[in-house]
């Protein structure tokens, strides 16, 4: 069932959105209890416009980022854990080719790879050290089958293939963005503040609250970061019943 969600996501992420007074904005209240470790167990999910920003929020039950993936030493098979915003914008909107599949925010963190190159996170001096620390990223996900049974990953840039990409690229061949915005972990809550004003109109944008593990393959070749395991899905089905709100 969530398989077929995400294809029929995927088939109409770029869809024109109709707003009605019925079909008024909203966050996305979730049960606790629908997952384990607590810190990835989403009660409460929300993107809302607050004057020039897109703040991005989702609360846990328990101690928002307390669980880091442990080190591997190594990149390739090394793992990802993410607080995620799949959304209803065009990936044209943060700088990619249109159309390329779900555009959705994230805040991971990752020891074993730096994909922050213009950031020093942890002031130390290198900026190609901290991946560890929570981050954010624009990324596109689209299923593959190489994955597992069309399980999402990061979109791969083809060998050779030059396309439109964001200013803050981390020369990763998949469509990633590093923009630099800082997340705020307190108690339960993730929150990212984003400027809104260079993504186009985002009021009525629909979205949905995920946490997740993704894993690098073993071969760091297409594909290259596949979601590996999906902790919780605030609306339960992937459906993005969540509206931006200002």
């Amino acid at each position: 069932m969530l398989q077929t969600t995400l294809r029929a996501m995927l088939a109409g992420a770029t869809a024109t959105l109709t707003l009605t007074a019925a079909a008024s904005a909203h966050p996305i209240d979730a049960a606790k209890g629908n997952a384990q470790p607590t810190d990835f167990d989403i009660v409460r999910t929300e993107i809302v416009l607050a004057g020039d920003d897109l703040v991005f929020r989702m609360a846990v039950s328990g101690k928002a980022g307390s669980s880091k993936p442990a080190p591997s030493g190594k990149l390739a098979g090394s793992t990802v854990y993410s607080y995620v915003w799949p959304t209803g914008l065009n990936s044209g909107a943060v700088g990619f080719e249109n159309d390329q599949g779900i555009l959705a925010f994230a805040v991971t963190s990752h020891p074993d790879f730096d994909d922050t190159p213009l950031y020093d996170e942890n002031g130390d001096g290198d900026n190609a050290n901290d991946g560890d620390l929570w981050h954010s990223h624009w990324v596109v996900l689209v299923p593959d089958d190489a994955c597992g049974n069309g399980a999402l990953k990061v979109r791969d840039i083809p060998e050779g293939a030059k396309p439109k990409l964001p200013k803050t690229w981390p020369s990763l061949p998949i469509l990633i963005d590093s923009p630099g915005h800082k997340p705020q972990i307190a108690g339960p809550q993730v929150t990212v503040r984003a400027p809104a004003a260079s993504l186009g109109p985002t009021e009525g944008v629909t979205f949905d609250g995920v946490t997740a593990g993704l894993r690098v393959s073993a071969s760091v070749h297409s594909p290259l970061l596949c979601v590996a395991n999906v902790f919780d899905v605030a609306s339960g089905d992937l459906s993005l019943p969540g509206r931006v709100v200002e």
